[in-house]
């Protein structure tokens, strides 16, 4: 893979092949694309997680090396995802040559009650009462399509697909607590040198849209929302998440994008 190859971070207990069509829509459109699972998650389900953001990015650094891919990469990230990037590119600034954030959130920008909105809780208090039970499976992903997605009309395909990937690859629930305590814990340090695009979703139930709106003031980086996505940006609507990246000029300014309401066939 040459340089400039995109590097994928998803979240909290998702992995690489939840990127699911997004993957393939941007690779047709910007070149090498690279999804590299957390430790705990995906390929690596059987691994702990890290109890620090910083073992994330030790674990992402060494395994996109031994995949092949060189640097300087384009990062995009959301969720911990997101905050694993910030701290790679401040800690490894050669390494980061772009850096997109998705409907992420850090100390000191975010307080607790917007990076994990209270409307969330009792649904989040659910998926963990689920979470690995002998056929529970269902009653999580269905929790989890409910509080990120807004859009609807490919549920069943959705669901499907979940079960799947958690058949063959479950996260733990330790491993789940130890990413859900990195994240908790996680403040970002030194700001990126290189260029960052900050992306919202205005319908994310899961995390306060102000999270990146901040980060991005404080950052002095491009802020685009979406006008009605949830908080899995990349399921409600790739093809605008693949013509934001197309449109981002690092050194300039974006042009408008447009995203169809495909929210109303929820």
């Amino acid at each position: 893979m040459s340089a400039g190859t995109w590097i994928l971070l998803r979240g909290l207990t998702r992995e690489a092949r939840h990127w699911a069509g997004f993957a393939q829509q941007l690779a047709h459109a910007a070149g090498d694309v690279l999804p590299v699972d957390l430790p705990g998650n995906g390929a690596l389900a059987r691994r702990p997680s890290p109890a620090s953001v910083a073992g994330y990015v030790d674990a992402v650094r060494r395994d996109a090396s031994a995949r092949g891919a060189h640097g300087p990469y384009r990062v995009l990230a959301m969720s911990l995802g997101g905050m694993v990037a910030a701290a790679w590119a401040a800690a490894y600034p050669d390494d980061v040559a772009q850096l997109v954030l998705v409907n992420t959130s850090m100390r000191p920008y975010s307080r607790a009650h917007e990076r994990l909105r209270p409307a969330a809780w009792p649904a989040l208090a659910r998926v963990a009462l689920h979470w690995g039970g002998h056929g529970d499976d269902d009653a999580a992903e269905r929790l989890i399509h409910a509080l990120t997605c807004n859009r609807r009309d490919t549920l069943a395909a959705d669901l499907a697909l979940w079960r799947a990937i958690r058949g063959s690859a479950p996260v733990s629930r330790a491993n789940a607590l130890r990413q859900l305590a990195a994240a908790a814990r996680f403040s970002v340090g030194d700001v990126p040198r290189c260029p960052v695009l900050v992306l919202s979703s205005h319908g994310d139930r899961l995390v306060a849209p102000v999270c990146s709106a901040r980060l991005a003031r404080a950052w002095r980086a491009m802020h685009v929302e979406h006008p009605w996505a949830g908080h899995d940006l990349p399921h409600d609507d790739p093809q605008w998440l693949v013509a934001a990246l197309c449109a981002w000029r690092p050194a300039g300014s974006m042009r408008a994008l447009n995203a169809p309401d495909r929210s109303a066939s929820a």
